[in-house]
């Protein structure tokens, strides 16, 4: 095997990037290893030019695969990989997101770049595949504008801290308060993916500022293996426009597209209209022009009007001052009691409903994935965009890439907010609809979905609200936009959404379609952002200012306790015989235990105390001294039994009933009886009972006297 190493230092650990001829007929192809993870990254360009496809066919996979993980996973009757795991639909997002920007819009040649996990540690492959990606692009053939640099930086709560590229364990909540992935170049970012745990802007542009560091360093590396074994870019001839379509454009439409695209409409709908009979016109010429040609050109028009309307006349499409909130309205619950829980939610045109649905521990997700193992997964948030949302129609039902994605953007927002499990120990979905869309709706998912988590009750320590901010760059010069809808979401410069509470951030999301931001830019963004967020807080808790104090009746009941896990095997009894007795007499739904001893019982109408009742008896230890109420099951020469409770039972020997001698049980207690006791004495499980200890007049008024 042929091959060519390199390696440089990235948060005290190696990065090894190799590059060989096991992949042969790759356009460009890396392997890189940091620490145990490694990852095979391959790019490849298409043989023919598709001048009929209107976009970029760029597409990004990220293969988990299971043997990575060193075990054989799948389920019992698929020992093989199938769809992809969210985790790695997201991951592969990332890598899209990052590197798509840096391609010329006007490509129409296929471009995949495929994400191969062979091995994973304790660090994750996601900034591997954004590296990797950049790697395999830079030294190919294919036209690509990189190399990017890519980071992970967490916060440790403790020490205050910043770990570079943490693991695993070193992002969890409990070690971490935020963890920030940036990626960009020349001193800019292009992608960001932050989850905070309410934390103050202004730690998170210092995490920015050091992100920038590092991936100037990253770039530096990349481009001196670029310049050694990198191949000549391959020519890419681009259609130039027509003569005859722009002077059609300037001579007949030109002014029309002004005045339409500013004239206060939200939306496009007006915009397609005029785009139509520009189409109708470009084709039906002498000459005929191809639609997709004229299609193509009227797009760049909207764009260069759009940013043009913003940075220097002052003035957005819908007519909004560029700090402006479109109308806001918020509704908790309403819809029906069947729902546990529901939000509405209004930003302009797009408008979220948002369903809770509660269920007990057994309810919780398992992950079994490449990167987790057998791990319960009790918060879920998921995003539907069904096509009627943007007045199309298309295929209803099932989810993609996008919906995952913005599904798990709201779900990051809202988990720093979520009660733990010892508070609340429900599991607890929500579900996102998308009814109407013009901007944000994952934003607006979480607004929606902060009002559900109240109305159904669950004890979130403060509502979220998210917004999305945009920016139109031109030259030098730059126009902030609080609130993008529509064209401004399409055709603007940057998708920059940011989610918290009153007290800080909580989730950020950023793509971009030109080749970074400044610093400078996002410092203004977080605080406009900020500030529209506290805005859009108010509107929410005027419709419910805090959780409701109790859940819908129609939730399942959970009551939780402790046992000793040495008690574990005696609650479920041999062949789980124990367990299911208890669920059969009580009719509780589920009892679910975990290792550490906790119990959830999980029922309706009140069945969940009654198992909780039998397994407290069951699993209770008596102590010296306790005091009990027994019933006498059994008299003997000696002593009479008294059972406790349902799975305990004690002797009360003859020599404990009174303060004296006594020569016989003849006459003393009946069986049925109920007597006060106190436990005098607990040996190998037998527990000795005693009446005289708790009430040394027990004997005075059934005939009997102290013999001498």
């Amino acid at each position: 095997m042929q091959r060519k190493i390199f390696t440089t230092e990235l948060g005290g650990k190696t990065l090894t990037a190799e590059f060989n001829d096991l992949t042969l007929h790759a356009n460009g192809s890396v392997l890189l290893t940091y620490g145990e993870t490694v990852v095979l990254v391959t790019a490849v360009m298409g043989k023919s030019d598709n001048p009929s496809l209107p976009y970029f066919p760029l597409s990004v996979e990220f293969e988990e695969k299971f043997y990575a993980a060193g075990e054989i996973l799948g389920s019992r009757f698929m020992r093989r990989e199938g769809r992809p795991s969210d985790e790695a639909i997201l991951s592969a997002r990332i890598v899209d997101r990052t590197i798509r920007p840096l391609f010329s819009s006007q490509l129409r040649i296929d471009v995949q770049v495929v994400i191969t996990v062979l091995s994973i540690g304790e660090d994750d492959p996601d900034i591997l595949g954004v590296i990797g990606a950049s790697l395999a692009l830079g030294i190919s053939d294919i036209p690509w504008a990189g190399p990017v640099g890519a980071v992970r930086l967490a916060r440790i709560k403790t020490s205050k801290g910043i770990i570079i590229n943490p693991s695993y364990q070193d992002r969890t909540p409990e070690i971490a308060d935020y963890e920030v992935l940036a990626c960009g170049k020349d001193g800019k970012i292009n992608m960001i993916e932050t989850t905070a745990y309410e934390v103050s802007e202004s730690e998170i542009i210092s995490a920015l500022e050091t992100a920038l560091k590092i991936q100037a360093e990253l770039e530096i590396w990349q481009k001196n293996i670029i310049a050694e074994i990198g191949k000549p870019k391959r020519l890419i001839s681009i259609q130039e426009t027509p003569i005859a379509l722009i002077d059609l454009y300037k001579k007949n439409y030109k002014s029309q597209l002004q005045i339409t695209l500013f004239s206060n409409r939200p939306g496009k709908d007006h915009l397609q209209e005029l785009k139509n009979i520009f189409i109708e016109a470009a084709t039906s010429q002498e000459e005929p022009i191809d639609k997709k040609i004229a299609s193509s050109y009227f797009e760049e028009q909207i764009s260069i009007e759009l940013h043009k309307g913003a940075v220097v006349d002052g003035k957005r499409a819908d007519g909004r001052g560029f700090d402006e909130v479109r109308e806001l309205y918020a509704e908790a619950g309403g819809i029906s009691p069947v729902l546990h829980g529901s939000g509405i939610f209004y930003r302009g045109g797009t408008r979220i409903f948002s369903a809770l649905t509660l269920g007990g521990p057994e309810a919780a997700q398992m992950i079994d994935t490449m990167e987790e193992r057998s791990v319960k997964k009790n918060f879920m948030h998921h995003y539907n965009f069904p096509p009627f949302s943007v007045g199309e129609t298309g295929r209803v039902g099932g989810f993609n890439r996008r919906m995952i994605g913005h599904g798990a953007l709201a779900e990051k927002a809202l988990l720093p907010v979520i009660p733990d499990k010892e508070t609340f120990p429900y599991t607890i979905r929500l579900v996102s609809e998308t009814m109407s869309s013009n901007g944000s709706s994952s934003m607006g998912s979480v607004c929606a979905s902060t009002l559900a988590l109240m109305d159904g009750g669950v004890p979130i320590i403060r509502g979220v609200a998210g917004i999305a901010s945009g920016v139109m760059i031109l030259d030098d010069s730059y126009q902030l936009l609080t609130d993008i809808q529509g064209p401004e979401d399409e055709y603007g410069d940057m998708d920059f959404k940011v989610a918290g509470t009153t007290e800080g951030v909580t989730a950020i999301q950023m793509d971009v379609k030109i080749t970074g931001i400044s610093i400078q830019i996002l410092i203004e963004a977080l605080e406009k952002a900020r500030l529209a967020r506290l805005q859009i807080l108010e509107t929410m808790k005027k419709a419910l200012s805090a959780p409701r104090a109790t859940i819908s009746p129609r939730a399942p009941q959970i009551i939780s306790l402790m046992i000793l896990p040495d008690q574990i095997g005696l609650v479920i009894g041999s062949g789980g015989k124990t367990i299911n007795s208890i669920k059969d007499d009580t009719g509780v739904d589920e009892i679910v235990i975990e290792d550490d001893g906790a119990v959830y019982i999980t029922g309706k109408n009140g069945t969940p105390s009654l198992a909780a009742d039998k397994i407290m008896s069951l699993t209770k230890r008596y102590l010296v001294g306790d005091k009990a109420t027994a019933t006498i099951t059994k008299i003997a020469t000696f002593g009479a039994f008294a059972k406790l409770d349902s799975y305990n039972e004690g002797l009360i020997h003859i020599s404990e009933i009174a303060p004296f001698r006594i020569e016989s049980m003849e006459g003393i207690l009946t069986v049925g009886e109920v007597v006060q006791v106190v436990v005098s004495k607990v040996e190998e499980g037998k527990i000795g009972l005693s009446i005289k200890q708790i009430n040394p007049d027990f004997t005075k008024n059934r005939g009997l006297k102290k013999i001498t």
